[in-house]
């Protein structure tokens, strides 16, 4: 059936593409000489205190904080690009074009102007106004490239993919990660790209999410991705789409679009862990970090525009990675993944730990009315009943009891949405990153994380999930002879409400995704 309807996807896209063919084509890649990260200056002060934040004695263990509170990691992003003063690495899936978007570019090119060399690499699907990026490149100090650009410029992402529909193959794989490096000393990495909805700024709806802050050799193996991806032929300068401006116009003009934009959060004194805010700890000149050995795990930038096949060499991708170890769980695993397809591959890895008798394995994602991507919920619904048939303990956010309990996020009159990417195994290992458990992530985006070896901090994943998450979830069940869900809700009392249809459904949603679920197949989910 899944063949079948991606022919017929296929066909489809071919009647367009033949009317699309003479649209426009990309310019042939700039010849660039590579650059680097460079080395961490010992004069530094992020260096410094990079280092009084590390065991001396155990020079091969990096640092890590966990970032839930997404108002201090902003604010961490901000407090890192004031204190550079060598270099600023980012790259990200998207930038959206708001007042926290737009905050963090002003806090970039103020660091530019300090001489310290900025490089920004984003996604060209979501990377806002790309005029102002091209604005901001006209700054000194400041490079700005632009990821497997699409052709056609100058109108919204939807238009933009169906007008580059004769390049369908390539444009539909993109750079999914989010990285944020300082002088080569401290890191963020995670789920969390730019944007209000990303940092509790948005007055609708905003994304319960997770970074980490990097410290030790992890930094160094973060930076070499990103010039991994900074040096590839896939990566264009802006200026090279966008056309060069006059120097004086275009910084006038970046610096008119950003005077107003956000600055700083509002956070709480102290974290969900007890800990005062990261930005806190730097002024003090020291960062309380869990010490422990990682690694880095990211897919070749070539992921995002080879022809589907990787070859037999190829390591497995990220996502493949995380599936693997999955399915090594032998006490318990605990997923949180805001769109999860699991696909025959991790349909047998569950199926599997269930008929081992490995321990129990716990899935969080979104709901129908929390996801903000209603095709991959559809594709997850297809798979749900099964799941829990084959013994997967499956929590679902509610956009409201989420923003209701106010356990993990203060989200005001704003619904919750999931959009944290980790995976805890064995209260031992946990996987942080742009992942999720889906075709996307496996097949057709590039992604980064990290693999954290800490009893420590998979603790503290554990806690959240226990003290913060449950409360804003429905735990589904299957009832009557296994072949019907139920959502239960458990206030904050303890008393349960069981619901026999699906909260928050909305019958034009359902329709639209039952329409468009049979024309879509499950590898462009």
């Amino acid at each position: 059936m899944r063949a079948g309807l991606a022919r017929r996807w296929r066909v489809a896209m071919a009647g367009l593409v033949v009317v699309l063919a003479g649209c426009a084509s990309l310019p042939p890649p700039s010849l660039r000489v590579p650059e680097h990260a460079r080395p961490p200056s010992v004069d530094a002060p992020l260096v410094g205190i990079a280092q009084a934040s590390l065991p001396a004695a155990q020079p091969g263990l990096s640092g890590f904080r966990l970032l839930l509170n997404a108002e201090s990691s902003f604010n961490l992003r901000v407090a890192l690009a004031r204190r550079a003063v060598q270099t600023l690495d980012a790259q990200y899936y998207l930038w959206a074009d708001d007042g926290t978007g737009r905050g963090l570019l002003r806090e970039l090119r103020d660091a530019a102007q300090r001489g310290v060399r900025v490089r920004l690499l984003v996604d060209d699907l979501h990377a806002g106004d790309a005029a102002l990026l091209a604005d901001l490149a006209a700054h000194p100090n400041v490079q700005v490239r632009l990821f497997n650009p699409l052709p056609v410029r100058g109108a919204s992402p939807a238009w933009r993919v169906l007008w580059s529909l004769h390049e369908f193959g390539r444009v539909n794989r993109r750079m999914h990660n989010k990285l944020y490096v300082a002088d080569n000393a401290l890191a963020v990495s995670g789920g969390r790209n730019v944007g209000d909805a990303y940092f509790m700024n948005d007055p609708d709806a905003n994304f319960l999410d997770l970074d980490v802050l990097s410290a030790g050799p992890v930094v160094r193996e973060l930076s070499a991705v990103f010039d991994a991806y900074w040096n590839s032929d896939a990566a264009y300068p802006v200026e090279q789409l966008l056309g060069r401006r006059p120097i004086d116009e275009a910084r006038t003009r970046f610096d008119a679009a950003v005077r107003d934009a956000t600055t700083r959060l509002g956070e709480r004194q102290r974290d969900w862990a007890g800990l005062p805010s990261p930005v806190r700890q730097l002024d003090e000149g020291r960062l309380g970090l869990v010490h422990a050995r990682a690694r880095v795990l990211a897919d070749p930038p070539r992921k995002a525009i080879a022809d589907g096949d990787r070859g037999p060499t190829a390591l497995p991708s990220v996502a493949e990675q995380a599936l693997a170890r999955l399915a090594q769980v032998r006490e318990e695993a605990l997923i949180v993944s805001a769109y999860f397809i699991p696909g025959e591959r991790g349909m047998e890895v569950i199926r599997a730990l269930e008929a081992g008798g490995a321990g129990r394995v716990i899935l969080v994602t979104n709901s129908i009315g929390s996801t903000d991507e209603p095709l991959a919920y559809a594709g997850y619904a297809r798979y749900r009943a099964a799941l829990l048939r084959a013994g997967l303990r499956i929590h679902e956010v509610s956009p409201t009891l989420a923003r209701d309990s106010g356990r993990v996020a203060y989200l005001g009159s704003a619904i919750g949405r999931l959009h944290t990417k980790t995976l805890t195994i064995d209260h031992r290992w946990l996987f942080i990153g742009s992942m999720n458990l889906d075709p996307r992530s496996t097949r057709d985006n590039t992604e980064a994380a990290l693999e954290i070896d800490s009893p420590e901090l998979a603790a503290q994943m554990y806690r959240v999930f226990r003290d913060g998450i449950l409360a804003g979830t429905y735990r589904l069940r299957l009832a009557g002879s296994g072949d019907r869900i139920e959502w239960v809700e458990t206030d904050w009392q303890g008393r349960q409400t069981v619901h026999a249809e699906e909260p928050h459904h909305d019958l034009w949603l359902r329709l639209k995704l039952w329409l468009l679920g049979s024309f879509v197949p499950e590898d462009l989910l």
